[in-house]
């Protein structure tokens, strides 16, 4: 296993996507010609001469435990950064949804220019005492910023200082903006520390599926599901107790919304307490569904119940999505979003009869922690997918609107919001996939067809907008060769096809 998590566990710090699974951002080319670099092994990243502003590593960390109900998460950094990674107000509607109450607080230290030439460890050490004292959290994370990394402020010395001295476990959370331009990076550093400092060794092994996912949206509804398999579900990290994460290594599987997501945390509760990742496709669609839960199913003792449950659903939801079909057929699209969801969404829309003629993934994993290619990149490949145009894109919104301007599809699909903006103001229409379980199983999937109907019929409001609106973005733009921009690729041979024709 790549993760060695046995090996690492002793060390605070994680090393980053770049350096553990090969991550790039910087690439445009096909589907087919990136997942036969990855298997070969001469996938090489290109270096962008324009970037515009991404996201920061240390945000998905500190949003990631913010999550949880009763802890208390230092952030040694600038004020400025401390406001931007504060998700208080948002965690908390969610957290009243499920009919929980947080207690957890994000506490910063405001660090000043004395601080930065001075250093401020006595200071953090009492910012950290004086936390304890008025929330009482259950544990506490004290997470560095970029300027504690410049500065070399020891937070490791300083965590165990403080753990011997209060009553509960004090961890150190290296996030370091600058470390990563792979802002996934966050997710696996959120797990690190909650592997290190909350799970336990397992007492039993419980009839309970671990389900990692941002916000939860449908916590009833998977519920639901998997009571009529038999099993019990936990959410993490959104309305999780220190408690209830002390005894995920008690699990009989663990899944996750994607493989971004969940690919360091999987695979080390496998590697260290054996508890079975399923690393299938995910759920999104009737194929990904299905795949999904029977691999559940094998994982877990639980195949005839899961093939009654399917059959059950097909008998009622295929006839529909079948129907809906005939009118998203011949339907074009651009997919822009996540790694773990591009290629997950872009086999979706293939399989409602939806091309999909450019596909933008904001960072790819060469691998991940198995040493195996992404599932969703290689299923599309061996589906009939590998001619699809794909850039990897970084957030980078001047290379979405150059691939709009260039293939005019009918739609574009974003889990972003910022970029759908950009597209409407185009012309496009923009289906922004916000929901993590948008396209879940035989019902959602259902209702994404009829909501993708209702944006492509109704198209007045962005003809209306592109027409009074002026983009910065002229007739001169649109003719460069936007993947120029990328440094050259060493890998590529003097036959490859330009980067940006139309496949």
């Amino acid at each position: 296993m790549a993760v060695d998590f046995s090996t690492r566990k002793r060390n605070a710090a994680l090393p980053v996507r770049e350096a553990r699974l090969g991550s790039i951002t910087g690439y445009s080319g096909t589907l087919c010609d990136l997942a036969e670099r990855s298997c070969a092994g001469t996938l090489k990243n290109r270096d962008r001469c324009f970037s515009q502003s991404s996201l920061c590593l240390s945000i998905c960390a500190i949003t990631q435990l913010q999550g949880i109900l009763d802890i208390a998460v230092v952030y040694h950094a600038p004020a400025g950064c401390c406001a931007g990674a504060a998700r208080k107000l948002v965690l908390d509607q969610l957290t009243a949804r499920a009919g929980r109450v947080s207690r957890t607080v994000l506490v910063g230290s405001d660090l000043n220019e004395r601080d930065t030439v001075f250093g401020s460890g006595e200071s953090l050490k009492e910012i950290t005492r004086k936390t304890y004292e008025e929330y009482k959290p259950n544990a506490i994370f004290i997470a560095s910023s970029c300027v504690t990394g410049v500065i070399g402020e020891d937070i490791d010395a300083l965590a165990a200082e403080l753990a011997e001295e209060l009553p509960v476990p004090v961890e150190p959370i290296h996030c370091e903006g600058f470390k990563s331009r792979i802002w996934a990076s966050g997710f696996d550093i959120a797990d690190h520390a909650v592997l290190r400092a909350l799970v336990k060794p397992p007492k039993e092994k419980r009839n309970v599926i671990v389900f990692k996912n941002f916000y939860e949206s449908h916590r009833q509804y998977i519920t639901d599901i998997f009571h009529q398999i038999g099993m019990e579900t936990q959410f993490i990290y959104l309305n999780s107790t220190t408690e209830e994460l002390a005894r995920l290594s008690e699990a009989a599987a663990m899944v996750c919304v994607c493989g971004t997501l969940g690919t360091y945390l999987g695979n080390a509760l496998e590697e260290e307490y054996g508890v079975p990742y399923i690393r299938t496709i995910n759920f999104c669609g009737i194929t990904g569904f299905e795949t999904w839960m029977r691999e559940i199913g094998a994982k877990t003792g639980k195949s005839a119940e899961v093939e009654a449950y399917l059959a059950k659903e097909r008998a009622t939801y295929l006839p529909l999505i079948e129907a809906l079909k005939k009118d998203l057929a011949g339907l074009r699209a651009v997919v822009g979003m996540g790694p773990g969801y591009t290629y997950e969404v872009t086999r979706a829309l293939r399989e409602l009869g939806i091309e999909v003629v450019w596909a933008a993934a904001w960072h790819y994993d060469y691998q991940y922690d198995d040493n195996r290619v992404p599932p969703a990149l290689a299923h599309l490949e061996a589906s009939g997918g590998a001619d699809i145009g794909l850039s990897v894109a970084d957030m980078q919104n001047y290379e979405i609107m150059s691939i709009l301007h260039r293939y005019k599809p009918d739609l574009y699909f974003s889990r972003h919001p910022g970029s759908t903006v950009w597209a409407i103001k185009q012309g496009v229409a923009a289906f922004y996939v916000a929901d993590e379980y948008t396209i879940f199983g035989y019902r959602n999937t259902y209702l994404f067809a009829q909501a993708v109907l209702d944006t492509i019929r109704n198209r007045s409001f962005e003809k209306n907008l592109a027409a009074h609106i002026k983009l910065p973005y002229t007739d001169w733009w649109y003719q460069q060769q936007t993947d120029m921009m990328l440094a050259p690729d060493t890998a590529l041979t003097p036959e490859a096809p330009a980067a940006w024709e139309a496949p």
